[in-house]
C-alpha cells in the first residue's frame, strides 16, 4: 500500500476553496473536503488510477477529479505526494505544481 502524503500547498489549496464555499454554504464545505479526502484515500490502493492531465502529457503529474475540484498528485517510489488542489474551471498554473522537468 503507498502511503499518502499531502504538501502544505495541497493543504491550503483545500482550505481556501472550502473557505470560500463555507461563505455560502457550511454543509456544502465540509461535505467537499470529506468528498475529496475520501477519493485520495483510494490512491494508498491504487495510486495509478488517476489519468495524466491533459495539460502535461508527458509529466510525473496525474490528477483525480472530485467536482468541482481536480487534485494533482505525483508517486515517488511507494509514497503519493498530494500536491496540488484547484477548481476545476481556472486555468492551471505549472508553479503550483512545483519543480517540473
Amino acid at each position: 500500500m503507498a502511503r499518502l502524503v499531502w504538501t502544505h500547498r495541497a493543504t491550503s489549496d483545500l482550505n481556501e476553496i472550502a473557505d470560500y464555499i463555507a461563505f455560502d454554504n457550511v454543509g456544502a464545505a465540509i461535505r467537499l473536503v470529506k468528498r475529496i479526502y475520501s477519493h485520495v484515500e483510494q490512491l494508498s490502493r491504487h495510486p495509478l488510477s488517476g489519468p495524466v492531465p491533459i495539460e502535461l502529457p508527458d509529466s510525473e503529474y496525474r490528477q483525480l477529479v472530485e467536482p468541482p475540484c481536480r487534485i494533482f498528485y505525483r508517486i515517488e517510489g511507494d509514497t503519493v505526494f498530494i500536491v496540488h488542489v484547484m477548481r476545476s474551471e481556472s486555468i492551471l498554473r505549472l508553479s503550483r505544481l512545483g519543480d517540473l522537468e
